[in-house]
């Protein structure tokens, strides 16, 4: 998904998600996520909150589909039963069962995969998969799957979305907020479709044909628009390599259906939300959270809210003060002796 947010009712405290969590990076070293007042990481080992483990799906689900709530991608939610009437993303989950003969009694091996693309038939989702690094296939309980649900809760930061979980906004910039969310949610947001060469946006391509590496003249074409019997007619928009005609792509509706990309090659031009956000205005190094004032610090090509130009240690503010700075991490002087 190629995704960034809706703005739901302001309330007044950040959520505990996930407090008490085992950090996966510390491996033990860390008692247990205990959530900073301001920052998104972890107070104990200033870990981020998604290296302490996924949040439930249904989370994920909610936020996804706060996103894609009033947008034009609306019909890929549903109002969840018995819920607050918000909308949830309508999660196509896959489970696949193949016979196991090698015993004198066959017995079944079944995968469930807790995505998949949807509107596929299970054989072209397959291939998809298939085409995906297998250390990054979504199967239940894997690294795959765990990484997949870090990558969107990196990609699609909550506090993108909600200007409740922002602690960075000053009085008068939750309306900023608001329209910088209505607006890209109207002119950038998006969800990659997956389908035969060909055969997106219900077989429409653009008028101007992709450049063939073959002459179109040596062989039929095929109802769909790809030449039958060859791998040349489509290209990767990515690698640029051949794309055969019997194997899934992915198209970004936006980019147009002239241009497709290998599932693995799906990560260049089509940006996530978090860095289209940061494509547009600058993101706090401290909290985490896009900046909305024209006042703010800047140093080495980052920018910081100036309340939050503050030591990660000792929480001292260090506007105009002396500090390091190693990676986005500011210390003054006393904390980066100490560290030595």
């Amino acid at each position: 998904l190629q995704l960034c947010a809706a703005v739901l009712q302001m309330s007044g405290s950040q959520p505990q998600v996930g407090r008490g969590a085992p950090c996966l990076r510390c491996r033990g070293l860390c008692t247990g996520f205990e959530p900073h007042s301001w920052r998104k990481i972890c107070k104990s080992c200033k870990c981020s909150q998604e290296e302490h483990g996924p949040s439930s799906e249904l989370d994920d689900d909610r936020k996804i589909g706060r996103l894609l709530s009033g947008s034009r991608h609306a019909s890929l939610t549903a109002r969840l039963k018995g819920g607050d009437g918000a909308r949830v993303y309508k999660r196509n989950r896959m489970i696949v069962t193949n016979p196991n003969i090698s015993g004198k009694d066959p017995t079944f091996d079944t995968i469930t995969y807790e995505w998949a693309p949807p509107g596929l038939t299970q054989k072209l989702a397959m291939q998809y998969m298939e085409l995906v690094p297998k250390e990054l296939q979504p199967v239940a309980g894997t690294e795959g799957a765990w990484q997949r649900r870090r990558r969107l809760a990196r990609q699609l930061p909550l506090h993108d979305q909600d200007p409740a979980q922002c602690r960075g906004l000053a009085e008068g910039e939750q309306q900023l907020m608001h329209d910088f969310v209505t607006r890209y949610k109207a002119e950038a947001l998006g969800v990659g479709e997956v389908a035969l060469p060909g055969q997106a946006g219900g077989g429409k391509e653009e008028e101007k044909p992709q450049e063939k590496s073959i002459d179109p003249s040596t062989a039929p074409e095929s109802p769909n628009g790809a030449l039958e019997g060859t791998a040349g007619h489509y290209r990767c928009e990515s690698c640029q390599q051949p794309v055969p005609g019997d194997c899934p792509v992915v198209y970004a509706e936006r980019a147009g259906y002239s241009r497709q990309w290998h599932p693995a090659c799906f990560v260049g031009a089509a940006w996530c939300g978090r860095h289209y956000c940061e494509s547009l205005r600058p993101r706090c190094a401290g909290c985490d959270e896009i900046i909305f004032s024209e006042d703010y610090q800047q140093v080495e090509g980052l920018a910081w809210h100036h309340k939050h130009f503050a030591c990660l240690e000792c929480e001292t503010l260090l506007t105009g003060k002396p500090f390091t700075l190693a990676h986005t991490s500011l210390l003054c002087s006393t904390c980066s002796q100490s560290r030595v």
